[in-house]
């Protein structure tokens, strides 16, 4: 789908400054247990698959609609693993800084494709063999497979840091 057309109405208004936007990411195993990743277009980095939330629409219903959009997949989400801010500023200059609700999902059907302009490539790995992953991607994953039973979030005072610097027990 792209980015969404309220965010490029807003973009006209701001240019390339910061904007607070709400995003949600799907950690998905198949019966392997191997990890669905997306290769972003944009920058062509390996990510949990993400995307953000609609005006007026729940956060489970857009990490249901990311996964089906970005692979052709149908899962459903288990539980909200980790909610955390986090900054991004886009190879053209676009920055935004994401409130990303993360959910384990379970798989319920369908094969894994490139079905949008999103994402080069959507593949499974083994999770001993991941890609280079950025650092909200790893926190992601960590807290959704880790065997916690409520969501993660950074304690209060936490600041999100460099890549590589994010500070949290």
């Amino acid at each position: 789908m792209g980015v969404p057309d309220y965010i490029l109405r807003m973009r006209k208004h701001v240019g390339h400054d910061l904007l607070w936007l709400p995003s949600v990411s799907a950690i998905v195993r198949n019966d392997a247990g191997e990890l669905l990743l997306a290769q972003r277009a944009d920058d062509g980095r390996w990510s949990v698959v993400s995307g953000f939330v609609e005006p007026g629409e729940q956060p489970a219903t857009a990490v249901v609609r990311e996964v089906l959009e970005e692979t052709g997949l149908a899962v459903e989400p288990l539980r909200l693993s980790s909610a955390v801010s986090h900054p991004h500023t886009y190879p053209n200059g676009d920055r935004c800084e994401y409130l990303n609700l993360g959910f384990h999902c379970r798989l319920l059907g369908g094969e894994a494709r490139v079905n949008d302009d999103e994402s080069l490539d959507v593949r499974w790995f083994p999770p001993g063999r991941l890609p280079d992953l950025d650092e909200h991607a790893r926190l992601v994953i960590r807290h959704a497979l880790g065997g916690e039973t409520s969501a993660f979030f950074l304690p209060a005072g936490t600041q999100w840091g460099e890549p590589g610097e994010l500070e949290y027990a």
